[in-house]
């Protein structure tokens, strides 16, 4: 199938991109990397009047990274931070995440904030940049704001952005020293979209214990659903054995997840405390890793 017919605008500066969204709202669509808006072009999901194209606006294409964080521009590609060493280095859940995303010709083309705009519950980056504290800096005409990750989601592919407004960047705090993460998911192939993920951050005290843990799964829910029971669950702990089997059998117990034509309800109860406790595992031989 091809689009309905729509009127394409090819802005070269960010403030005409605001002006065209501000003239036309839910009339437009962005389209950044186009890896999920042009399959639902195609099968007539979406039928915009005005698609915006602003691959060619200056300075949205370039990332950041210094002693305060991370800070990505809504044309950076996953790619762009996948081969970046020094990303890899300062948020390795960061970079654990960008390579389970579809294959690698998606990653060339599609973008960061592309990604998280179309607040796909199965993606991987939503949870990531929640479990990180992420920060999304949308702008409008006439203003801007700041929407911390967790309050970014709405619904399945439901954001907080406003139709005439756009996702200019996102920002991510450093990791410290002693701060863990990991990230892992269940797919039927290499690629596929998550039957269940898990991304886990926290950080190691002096005394030994995990501190600040931040437990965000993706695919049980139509957000990505942070566990917090859990997260008091394991706080204060030192991972053992019998604390990782105690939350993976508390997730087990206590999460209703969503159901539909890929997989069951039940089967994603199970292998959700399966990759949460998998996850926790890690953290706990990176506390090793720090120790030496």
């Amino acid at each position: 199938m091809k689009p309905s017919r729509f009127i394409y605008h090819a802005p070269s500066e960010v403030e005409e991109v605001l002006e065209l969204l501000s003239e036309y709202g839910d009339e437009a669509k962005i389209l950044a990397g186009g890896q999920s808006l042009m399959p639902m072009l195609n099968f007539r999901l979406l039928a915009p009047a005005h698609l915006i194209d602003i691959n060619r606006v200056t300075g949205l294409d370039n990332y950041a990274l210094g002693d305060s964080g991370l800070s990505v521009s809504a044309l950076v590609r996953h790619r762009d931070l996948e081969l970046s060493p020094e990303t890899e280095l300062a948020y390795p859940i960061l970079h654990e995440g960008l390579t389970n995303i579809a294959h690698v010709q998606i990653r060339n083309r599609g973008t960061i904030c592309g990604s998280l705009a179309h607040a796909d519950s199965a993606a991987e980056l939503p949870s990531i940049l929640i479990a990180l504290d992420g920060r999304m800096n949308v702008r409008s005409k006439s203003s801007r704001r700041t929407v911390p990750a967790e309050d970014f989601f709405r619904f399945h592919l439901t954001s907080d952005l406003d139709s005439t407004e756009l996702l200019e960047s996102v920002d991510i705090p450093a990791m410290t020293r002693n701060s863990v993460g990991a990230f892992d998911e269940v797919t039927r192939r290499k690629g596929d979209f998550a039957l269940v993920g898990a991304a886990v951050v926290g950080t190691w005290s002096e005394q030994g214990t995990i501190e600040d843990c931040r437990i965000v799964c993706s695919g049980v829910a139509p957000t990505p659903l942070r566990l917090k029971e859990a997260e008091e669950f394991i706080s204060g702990t030192d991972l053992s054995d019998e604390v990782l089997i105690g939350v993976q059998q508390l997730v087990t117990e206590s999460l209703e997840p969503t159901e539909d034509v890929h997989t069951s309800a039940e089967y994603r109860k199970k292998v959700t405390g399966v990759v949460v406790r998998r996850g926790l595992a890690r953290l706990a031989g990176q506390r090793r890793v720090i120790n030496v």
